[in-house]
């Protein structure tokens, strides 16, 4: 399934409040997941990996995550990138787009993160916001890279705010 192309398919995963403002009903105060999808990233690659919708990405799997840092002296450095679509008047594009820290040591089956920060950036990407702060130049290109090949129409028709944020940096 193509969460980045969702031409009439209604198969997103949705979560109820029970906080209703509104009248009621089934449905009231949903946040649909459908147009939302993660990129797992580091120096070496980035791919799209859905698992991480619910915390479960290939990287994840397995792993033990604590909220101390320190407890990750060897940990390989990953970002969980949330990236959500919408549709304009010159088609699809990438909407919104935040990146997530992570460290993962796999032989120790230990990592860092801070869930409410990945809470809250796929909540920023949902909101049609821009956040790659500390991403370096090879993750910038990673990421760049597959979000052209994936869809170059969508990267044609994103905004140049994220353009300007994954432009290539000076070589240090």
């Amino acid at each position: 399934m193509d969460l980045f192309n969702n031409k009439g398919k209604q198969g997103g995963f949705n979560i109820i409040s029970n906080k209703n403002q509104v009248h009621g009903g089934y449905g009231a105060g949903m946040i649909d997941l459908g147009n939302v999808s993660s990129i797992i990233l580091d120096e070496e690659s980035a791919y799209i990996d859905v698992g991480a919708l619910h915390a479960k990405s290939a990287v994840e799997k397995g792993i033990k995550f604590s909220a101390n840092k320190e407890d990750v002296p060897n940990g390989k450095h990953y970002w969980l990138i949330w990236v959500a679509v919408d549709q304009s008047e010159q088609g699809g594009y990438y909407a919104g787009v935040t990146a997530c820290e992570m460290l993962i040591d796999k032989e120790a089956r230990r990592g860092w993160k801070i869930l409410a920060d990945h809470v809250n950036k796929m909540d920023y990407a949902m909101k049609r916001r821009y956040m790659l702060d500390g991403l370096n130049g090879k993750e910038t290109k990673n990421l760049r890279e597959l979000l052209m090949s994936h869809n170059p129409k969508f990267w044609e028709n994103s905004p140049t705010e994220l353009k300007s944020k994954l432009t290539e940096e000076p070589a240090e």
